[in-house]
């Protein structure tokens, strides 16, 4: 016999992703950069999908300026495999970060 079975809605890992990236010091927003036409036709800020029982994971980000980009993608990466693994239990594929911009 097994035992419990979770199952988590997409909805759910999107919005925890969201919330763990914005943690990182050096996020000003989750999200696209430029103007808000662009913002709403560019798609989602998260998208995640599961493959072979691991999660996929793309989002976009806006950069306090003075942030040194690599070194701020590397955490945004480290902090969100932290989230889904220790918060859902499941296996992170991989997490691609896009920084779309600079500002407050």
């Amino acid at each position: 016999m097994s035992g419990p079975e979770l199952t988590v809605g997409r909805s759910v890992i999107v919005e925890l992703v969201r919330l763990a990236a914005f943690e990182v010091p050096g996020v000003a927003r989750v999200g696209r950069g430029g103007a808000a036409w662009r913002r709403f036709v560019g798609g989602p800020a998260v998208s995640v999908r599961i493959r072979d029982d691991r999660v996929v994971v793309r989002l976009w980000v806006v950069a306090r300026p003075g942030q040194p980009l690599g070194t701020l993608t590397a955490q945004i990466r480290t902090t969100v495999a932290a989230t889904v693994e220790r918060l859902l239990g499941l296996d992170l594929g991989a997490v691609t970060v896009l920084v779309d911009g600079v500002g407050g």
